[in-house]
């Protein structure tokens, strides 16, 4: 049996996760029409709703990805609505992510994260500036994960938390 280190398991993941993209945002374009009539169809604004409650579940729970969705949220509502839809989604999945480690700790978020992706970034943490660490942080680590070790071995309070993750959060979801 070949053995896949996990190196090629984050590369392959990747690539899936890219050629979902890529894929969704091809087919969006090839049934442009349907997608116009779903958007002056009432139905579209649960897609929102729908949108935002994936947002928060990928981020609560890893690996899950909703970045295939972006596309369509794209063209449905444009890059305005949908980066804001992707910050409500993400910064309240985060404030959950770092509340449940702050409340019930390792036991809890080793069911929803794997162990060994939380050890690897433990490390990562600041004593000092915790706040724009945090911030520039947002930006090189899986809001999930850091959500988590933040909420396991920081002291940062939550408002402090809150706050950095959103200004953290903004650049990625205007630049996705």
């Amino acid at each position: 049996m070949i053995k896949i280190n996990d190196t090629v398991k984050a590369f392959l993941g990747i690539v899936l996760i890219l050629g979902l993209f890529v894929l969704v945002s091809y087919a969006i374009n090839a049934n442009s029409d349907y997608i116009n009539e779903l958007i002056n169809n009432s139905r579209i604004h649960s897609f929102a709703i729908l949108f935002v409650l994936l947002f928060i579940l990928a981020t609560v729970i890893a690996p899950i990805s909703v970045l295939p969705l972006v596309p369509i949220a794209s063209y449905a509502y444009g890059w305005e609505l949908t980066s804001f839809l992707m910050v409500i989604g993400e910064l309240t999945g985060s404030s959950i992510a770092f509340l449940l480690a702050r409340k019930y700790g390792l036991p809890a978020v080793s069911k929803l994260v794997s162990l060994k992706e939380i050890q690897k970034y433990e490390n990562r943490i600041p004593n000092e500036n915790i706040f724009w660490s945090i911030v520039f942080l947002r930006m090189a680590i899986p809001v999930d994960v850091l959500s988590y070790v933040l909420g396991l071995f920081s002291k940062i309070k939550f408002r402090t938390y809150f706050t950095a993750t959103l200004l953290g959060i903004i650049p990625y979801s205007i630049a996705t």
